[in-house]
């Protein structure tokens, strides 16, 4: 989206948090795009996250107002498996399942979560990279949960997946704030949600979502869907192309 039509976006939010009048903080949120096209030349986007705070007349303390935004998504099962090494040889040893892993998480923050909420609240509503909830599968002893959890983490972080971006939240006249979110190349496809919290004093008093869906156009698309839907005919056909390649390069190899 333009910058002068984010803008645009962004007055208009002011314009209702400014007309509103509540008992408690309210927050408008907006994002720059709700739907991220994912072509073959894909290398990469960048999300703004703004809006406006709007609070009951009397308030003194929205001078002290932080703001976090969580950018979370598409949740899915996955199996996290230790490497070690037997006899020079790395093999598959511990693994965990987790029910409800996000393939990306990113949590930006006007502060750093530590200096914002304790550990407790950022557990509730899991600000921050070690406060998510993965939710495993059977039972496992609280220092391996934490370990295998820690390895997700470092592995996503590295992927670039998993983000922890305190002081990137910019809050203006404690009123209009924003966040700049940048996506990876590869960024998972699916449904992401976007969640706004309001805390003073280490409360949250309000919060908000915005649903943000992250597509395939084009060939990708096509692939895609028929790698899920078909699998089977996904493989012949995936057989058919190797055979196909390796035959013409067998043929033009002898030609010349």
């Amino acid at each position: 989206m333009p910058l002068n039509a984010c803008f645009a976006r962004l007055f208009a939010v002011f314009t209702i948090a400014l007309f509103t009048v509540a008992a408690t903080p309210i927050l408008v949120p907006e994002v720059s795009q709700d739907r991220i096209s994912i072509r073959g030349d894909f290398n990469g986007a960048q999300l703004l996250l703004f809006g406006a705070i709007t609070y009951p007349p009397g308030t003194r303390n929205a001078d002290q107002a932080d703001i976090v935004v969580v950018l979370k998504g598409p949740v899915h099962s996955i199996v996290v498996r230790e490497k070690q090494q037997i006899a020079g040889i790395w093999i598959n040893a511990a693994s965990s399942e987790f029910r409800s892993a996000p393939g990306f998480y990113a949590v930006a923050s006007s502060k750093p979560i530590d200096d914002i909420v304790d550990s407790k609240t950022a557990d509730i509503y899991e600000l921050g990279l070690h406060h998510l909830q993965l939710s495993p599968a059977g039972a496992i002893d609280s220092r391996e949960l934490d370990r295998f959890v820690d390895g997700l983490v470092d592995l996503n972080s590295r992927g670039n997946l998993f983000k922890n971006l305190p002081n990137s939240v910019k809050i203006s006249n404690n009123v209009l704030y924003q966040a700049r979110i940048n996506l990876p190349a590869s960024v998972p496809v699916g449904d992401y949600t976007a969640e706004t919290f309001l805390i003073l004093d280490g409360r949250v008093e309000a919060a908000e979502v915005k649903n943000i869906t992250i597509e395939k156009i084009g060939m990708g698309r096509f692939i895609t869907n028929l790698s899920q839907n078909n699998g089977f005919l996904y493989g012949l056909i995936a057989v058919f192309i190797s055979v196909f390649l390796g035959w013409s390069a067998g043929y033009l190899f002898r030609k010349m």
